[in-house]
């Protein structure tokens, strides 16, 4: 009926009892207006006849109005007046007109508090879009209509037209600023409109749905993929965001990120990948220098550095950044005072710490999240009632990283120097710490009922992820080339020996556990990369290396091969620009390169060495770059992998050198 003019669904009621011919409210005459329909209807008259009288056809004697009617009320009838069709569009029209009114009247009020407080956020949300009424609609979109027909077709210039018109910063000296003499230095500069303002006081912000970029029942799809699985692999990023109109209000940066990285692992939802990463990487970019920026945000960019390998380290970065600019390392004293806000500031530090050490110790980058109490306190978290399992995982993951975070300070990044007897002990000391945490967190963790044993499994795969980045630096200037001296320090090599081990079983849990090989679609950048980094160890270990440490070269490269054929398996039906796809074909290529050898070096490579054997008569220099591959900034495609490798080993395999 909404679609039908007034004059053609009034023209249809009865004539019958009709009087009072009433004018047109301007609510209605508008309303018409809006249907294309100037003319007044013919019928303009109210039922007034009771349906009994009706019915009898008898004139109904009703005093001002009001029922029962004179012969109701004589037989004992119920009396019921039925509102025509008129009457209810006029009133529903003069209650909206009415609630609009009252609604203008109190956004001017507000503004002139706002004006009154020097709070220009609160003058700025005036710019939000009308209220307007379309049940079929979420809420989000009511709210976001006016923003969309305003934007144009370019997606990054909505974001930064809103920025154009952000009230100047202004600053000022104050005398008594917080904590007194002992404040901190610049407390005494009070910046007005600083960052980190709520969320129901920034403006309205468009986000990809009401764009038209994905529909909603798409959006609803991508949310569920990533609220119902892919969260529950990095503990629960989102907090207490349980639907995706939550989300879409918070954020449209946090929005946009959830639903590029569920596009990244939907086969049904793939194509909408490209975009939504686009999208997200526009309002990435307008969010760089924007103040109205919340801890909703800084969720947003840790998803994508999570999982979007070309741009994890600039998103990590910035929300570092951010991080500190709202003070999250200072929720954990509001925390440990049972402060529920405090706890979910410092469990949003802690996300953000355990993602900055993904993305810069693996990668040989000096963290940007710094240790202190919030990380010594770490453990004082999971004694609060707020405390869940997912918490004590997180937990779990910042301990780890403190570990490597001393690691990474003790040694630096220069692999070509060889360890220094003298930093041995404590090279065994941080190894002890490693076995120590594992003995405390391996039996923590029950199955959990999105992820499976994937809580108790991850801790065993960090394990020998952390032991085989820290046995790794036995291997630091060590000389490979046969005019220099093969003594090795027995030190060494023991610890030699267990980085071998832990990466061995990397790839063991890779071939063997198939629950494990489940999760690879879905685990965060960090183990593609250290999964690579495994597999190419062992290659160089088994071809260069096997004078120093006790192995079977022809159980490492039969072992790589099922890793490299599992990883094939797993990849068929992953999205094209997955890492973890693109780490596949180049482990495979790089295999075939080691495998095309002429049969006397095939030979070599399988003999069992020992600790006193030459290493085998073959040239892997094609692995030489490896030590200190990036691989996620690198290489977006096949080719590109292809080219940064040194891929020459001379005679015996004139293939590699052409």
């Amino acid at each position: 009926m909404a679609g039908i003019p007034v004059s053609l669904r009034l023209c249809c009621l009865p004539k019958a009892h009709m009087d009072i011919e009433l004018a047109s409210p301007p609510a209605v005459s508008a309303l018409r207006e809006s249907f294309g329909d100037r003319k007044p209807p013919d019928i303009t008259r109210k039922i007034t006849a009771c349906v009994a009288c009706r019915k009898q056809k008898v004139k109904c004697h009703m005093r001002e109005g009001q029922m029962p009617c004179s012969r109701c009320k004589k037989r004992g009838l119920p009396c019921n007046v039925n509102r025509s069709l008129q009457t209810l569009l006029e009133d529903d029209v003069t209650w909206k007109g009415a609630v609009v009114q009252k609604m203008r009247r109190l956004e001017e009020a507000v503004a002139k508090i706002a004006a009154k407080v020097d709070v220009p956020e609160l003058q700025a949300s005036q710019a939000a879009p009308e209220i307007q009424d379309d049940s079929s609609s979420p809420p989000i979109e009511v709210m976001n209509e006016e923003n969309t027909r305003r934007e144009t077709s370019a997606p990054s210039q909505s974001s930064q037209q809103k920025d154009k018109h952000e009230p100047p910063q202004t600053w000022e000296v104050i005398m008594d600023p917080p904590g007194g003499a002992a404040s901190i230095p610049a407390s005494c500069v009070s910046e007005g409109g600083k960052a980190g303002l709520s969320n129901n006081l920034s403006p309205v912000r468009p986000d990809l749905i009401s764009r038209g970029l994905i529909s909603l029942r798409q959006a609803v799809a991508l949310f569920e993929t990533y609220h119902l699985r892919l969260d529950h692999f990095l503990y629960r990023i989102l907090g207490d965001h349980t639907s995706l109109d939550s989300v879409r209000v918070a954020s449209p940066l946090l929005t946009a990120a959830i639903c590029t990285v569920a596009a990244l692992h939907s086969q049904p939802l793939g194509h909408l990948f490209e975009a939504c990463y686009n999208e997200y990487k526009d309002l990435v970019a307008a969010q760089t220098f924007s103040r109205h920026v919340n801890e909703d945000d800084i969720r947003g960019l840790c998803v994508g550095a999570f999982w979007l390998h070309e741009i994890s380290w600039a998103l990590i970065g910035n929300a570092v950044r951010i991080a500190s600019d709202i003070n999250l390392h200072s929720g954990i004293y509001k925390a440990l005072k049972g402060d529920r806000n405090g706890y979910l500031q410092a469990r949003l530090y802690y996300l953000v710490y355990v993602c900055d050490h993904h993305f810069s110790i693996a990668y040989g980058r000096p963290p940007m999240s710094r240790e202190g109490f919030i990380i010594e306190s770490a453990s004082r978290i999971l004694e609060l009632a707020h405390a869940t399992e997912d918490d004590a995982r997180l937990i779990s993951q910042v301990k780890e990283w403190s570990i490597l975070g001393q690691v990474f300070d003790t040694f630096g990044v220069d692999i070509d120097t060889p360890i220094a007897p003298r930093t041995l002990p404590r090279l065994r000391r941080y190894s002890i710490s490693l076995d120590t945490w594992f003995a405390d967190w391996n039996e923590s963790f029950k199955e959990h009922q999105n992820v499976g044993n994937y809580p108790q499994k991850g801790v065993g795969f960090h394990f020998h992820f952390a032991k085989l980045y820290l046995c790794s630096h036995a291997f630091r200037g060590v000389p490979v080339s046969e005019d220099s001296p093969r003594y090795v320090l027995p030190e060494l090599e023991d610890i030699a020996n267990a980085g071998v081990l832990s990466a061995m079983s990397i790839l063991r849990m890779i071939v063997s556990d198939a629950e494990f090989r489940s999760f690879l679609n879905g685990l965060p950048l960090y183990f593609d990369t250290m999964l690579a980094f495994a597999v190419i160890f062992l290659l160089k270990v088994a071809t260069k290396y096997a004078f120093m440490v006790r192995i079977d070269t022809g159980k490492i490269i039969s072992l790589v091969t099922e890793t490299v054929v599992a990883l094939g398996d797993i990849t068929q039906s992953m999205h094209k620009h997955h890492l973890l796809v693109v780490i596949s074909e180049g482990l495979e290529r790089l295999l075939s390169i080691c495998q095309a050898s002429n049969h006397t070096v095939h030979e070599t490579i399988y003999r069992p060495s020992t600790i006193q054997e030459q290493p085998p008569l073959f040239d892997a220099s094609w692995m030489e770059n490896m030590a200190s591959f990036d691989f996620q900034t690198n290489f977006p495609d096949m080719d590109d992998w292809w080219l940064h490798y040194n891929t020459s080993m001379g005679p015996l395999c004139p293939e590699a050198s052409r």
